[in-house]
């Protein structure tokens, strides 16, 4: 245990000098509900902006299944100030770049620019949430653009297909059960009444968290938050989403056919939220199982037995209970089969004998210094301030985070890896070479 405890201490004292503190973070909101986070940066004369909208396929419902995503591009094409293109195009001019994501939960957008540019993305971000073009022209093209995206990602990755087809069957209720992107007859079919409420609703001010870290001033944000931001009006608070996944009670199991030149397997359980007091164990198994060269299912799979050429586990933060995923590509002449015993062994194993505090304390250690070493940028710290205060409930557990990694015993890993992975629980997806009839 003394190896354990210090190699813990040394971590803890690293991150006691690192540079983000509770007490740094300053927070405000606006009139109209919008919340600020700001951290005050001037180890560089850059600052960025996160703005986190609680808006993925979580909110849609089939009808209109991928209007998050799609809305993740429209953002892009033109609102009353800055028309078509001229968002990008004024970003890239004050030296700036952008970037976007939409996941089930959330939408979020990303700037980057020089602080000197700061009241020129104020300006740029409030044309685009007051006022956006949701002109029919624009919207046929860029439904083009979406429906090509699907069709080519498709096409291009089996992993894709193959999770689509997982989660689709583990959620049989959920809206966890369509795929961000969307159903091909939706997105063809998404009505003009259908993007002006949506829009309206989701991508209100009080909808919205704002992380902005670099080198601004506190009062400096809080005069051109209320200069651009604060005058456009909260709407009412969106639908709740009251669906609730039904408990799973038989293994279920599904066949996908594409061109590929070996097959590929994805194993997937339902497991809890963010929020869930199991989070951090189930997040140090993922890591433990499948992340890097000393997981135990890459060492036994990709190195030792040669079976299978990849293999990763995947558990995200999300709002809902959501899948704890495990995807492997099979090696040359390997059967998914063979993947897939070794993979149950390896959870067996776990379940019964547990794992050593050595292997317990170097996955521990690994998840904590990727945790200090992302908030000590700019970029680190708006992501996982935002990151935590909208899936977490608040940033402040930001904070506890690593006291939560450090917490978790090898009984913990134990105790999830038997009550979560269980036959009954998992859903598994197997990709196979496409036969001609």
């Amino acid at each position: 245990m003394k190896k354990i405890w210090t190699g813990l201490f040394l971590l803890s004292a690293y991150f006691s000098h690192a540079q983000l503190k509770a007490d740094e973070v300053q927070t405000f909101t606006l009139s109209n509900g919008m919340k600020f986070l700001v951290v005050e940066d001037f180890s560089i004369p850059n600052a960025n902006m996160y703005l986190f909208y609680r808006v993925g396929s979580r909110n849609e419902y089939q009808g209109i299944t991928g209007l998050s995503h799609f809305f993740e591009h429209m953002m892009f094409n033109g609102a009353k100030k800055y028309g078509p293109k001229e968002f990008d195009r004024t970003m890239e001019f004050n030296g700036g770049a952008n970037n976007a994501y939409t996941r089930e939960d959330v939408t979020v957008y990303t700037n980057w620019f020089p602080a000197s540019a700061t009241e020129v993305i104020f300006d740029l971000e409030a044309d685009r949430i007051s006022s956006l073009t949701i002109d029919p022209k624009v919207v046929e093209s860029e439904r083009g653009v979406v429906i090509s995206e699907r069709s080519t990602g498709l096409e291009n990755s089996p992993y894709r297909v193959l999770f689509e087809a997982v989660q689709g069957q583990a959620f049989a209720e959920h809206p966890y059960h369509w795929p961000v992107i969307g159903y091909l007859d939706d997105m063809k079919n998404w009505k003009q009444a259908d993007l002006e409420r949506y829009f309206k609703t989701y991508y209100a001010p009080n909808n919205c968290v704002v992380v902005i870290s670099g080198a601004i001033k506190l009062a400096t944000v809080k005069a051109l938050a209320e200069k651009y931001l604060a005058p456009i009006p909260a709407q009412a608070a969106p639908p709740e989403v009251h669906i609730k996944e039904p408990r799973q009670t038989g293994e279920k199991r599904i066949m996908v056919q594409k061109q590929v030149a070996n097959p590929y397997i994805s194993m997937a359980w339902h497991t809890p939220e963010a929020r869930h007091a199991d989070y951090y164990a189930l997040s140090l198994l993922a890591d433990l199982l499948a992340e890097g060269q000393s997981s135990r299912l890459y060492k036994n799979l990709v190195d030792n037995k040669q079976l299978a050429t990849t293999v990763f586990a995947r558990y995200s933060e999300s709002f809902d209970p959501t899948l704890f995923s495990i995807t492997a590509a099979a090696a040359r002449g390997t059967k998914t089969e063979d993947i897939e015993k070794e993979v149950y062994a390896a959870l067996e194993s776990i379940k019964k004998e547990g794992v050593t505090a050595e292997e317990l304390e170097k996955v521990k250690n690994s998840k904590l210094i990727e945790f200090y070493r992302q908030i000590e940028t700019i970029n680190g710290k708006s992501n996982n301030i935002g990151t935590y205060e909208v899936f977490f409930g608040d940033y402040k557990k930001l904070f506890d985070a690593p006291g939560q990694y450090n917490k978790v015993t090898a009984e913990d890993i134990k105790r999830v890896a038997t009550e979560y992975f269980t036959k009954p629980n998992r859903t598994v997806g197997i990709l196979t070479a496409k036969v001609e009839d």
